[in-house]
């Protein structure tokens, strides 16, 4: 049997890598995307993948915007959704110390959450890089002596570097956010799922948004996201994006039907049941 093809954003042993691997398990085929726009060309591509994984939050960063507008207009289908808390390791070619390290590189959200770490060793220099895992792999095709990388686990073994320190973010339970990315032919029939995302905007009639809050409320459906976002073309006009939680799945059908006559442009991204954690 084939294996399944996951695209990711990043090179392998990225934190999407490490996501992906949480979801669908480790037999499967990775097929890096340099950014999340190729990544959605991908996903769109029958030819070239099966499925794909795309961040689109961290509980301290908040939400990564570009990717809300990429999937509004992707015509791809959120199947479901994963919390990986993340996890930031020091790493070197083997043989290295802490005391040897000139330079340590990394993504910059990566560093700043590990700054704390660094004020310890003030001779390390911090080195901004696009991406954990690529920072890790260029020591190692580099042979880079001197260098170290801010990484998660998977790095150091794919790319056999040693951990010199592990866990040195500052907040332990930090997490991001992924979803799961579908053609939307290939999703399939979703008779019991407790979230669902989705985009409105509204009318322009005062109270209109108020309303379909006051909608969610009276279902019983709890508001667990709202972020708003421009509308491209019309100035100072915006759209929602929201999650909602609910226990049954005619709670949120109630509250579409609720809600019809108020939004403008509503688009269901995907219904789905809650994340899990991932440690």
């Amino acid at each position: 049997m084939d294996k399944r093809r996951i695209v990711i954003q990043g090179v392998e042993g990225c934190f999407h890598h490490i996501a992906a691997n949480a979801y669908y398990g480790e037999d499967v085929e990775i097929i890096p995307a340099e950014n999340f726009a190729k990544l959605v060309d991908l996903v769109n591509d029958e030819s070239a993948c099966d499925a794909g994984i795309m961040a689109i939050e961290n509980s301290i960063a908040g939400s990564i915007l570009q990717n809300y507008g990429l999937l509004q207009d992707s015509g791809l289908v959120v199947e479901g959704e994963i919390f990986l808390r993340v996890k930031q390791n020091l790493m070197a070619l083997p043989g290295q110390k802490i005391e040897d390290l000139k330079e340590v590189h990394s993504h910059p959200m990566a560093i700043n959450q590990c700054r704390a770490f660094f004020r310890q060793y003030p001779h390390i220099r911090l080195v901004e890089m696009e991406d954990t895992a690529l920072s890790a792999k260029n020591i190692r095709d580099k042979e880079l002596q001197g260098v170290g990388a801010i990484a998660g686990d998977l790095p150091a073994k794919l790319y056999d570097l040693e951990i010199l320190e592990e866990a040195i973010e500052s907040i332990k339970n930090n997490q991001t956010r992924f979803f799961l990315l579908k053609r939307q032919k290939d999703v399939g029939v979703n008779g019991g799922f407790t979230k669902a995302s989705l985009y409105f905007s509204t009318s322009h009639e005062p109270g209109s948004l108020s309303y379909i809050l006051d909608c969610f409320a009276q279902e019983g459906i709890n508001l667990s996201k709202i972020q708003s976002h421009p509308i491209p073309g019309e100035n100072w006009q915006y759209f929602f994006h929201v999650d909602l939680e609910f226990k049954a799945p005619m709670q949120f059908k109630n509250a579409m039907n609720m809600i019809s006559q108020k939004v403008r442009g509503m688009q269901i991204l995907g219904t789905y049941n809650k994340g899990i954690e991932i440690r």
